[in-house]
């Protein structure tokens, strides 16, 4: 027997989904800020070694795992395996 989850912790779970999606773009804008700022120190600075690269790279390796995390691999994975999970015990699978 599947068991449905309430209303209420639908809205829970909705409610959780849209303030990461919500924290992930706010994060995303200012990441864009922040490296368009270095850029512009480094062109003014008398463009010498990339230094912005460094903390656009490493910065960018965050906000790549960010994405992944809520938009990817979150996306409905307990829903998944909640329903194979049901699928094997419908088969009398262990």
């Amino acid at each position: 027997m599947e068991k449905k989850p309430s209303e209420e912790q639908m809205y829970e779970e909705a409610s959780k989904r849209v303030k990461e999606r919500k924290r992930f773009y706010s994060g995303l804008a200012t990441y864009a800020v922040v490296n368009a700022v270095l850029v512009v120190i480094w062109a003014l600075s008398g463009r010498g070694s990339p230094w912005f690269l460094w903390p656009l790279g490493i910065w960018g390796v965050f906000v790549i795992g960010d994405y992944l995390r809520i938009f990817v691999f979150g996306k409905g994975s307990d829903d998944e395996a909640i329903k194979k999970e049901v699928e094997k015990m419908k088969k009398g699978q262990p």
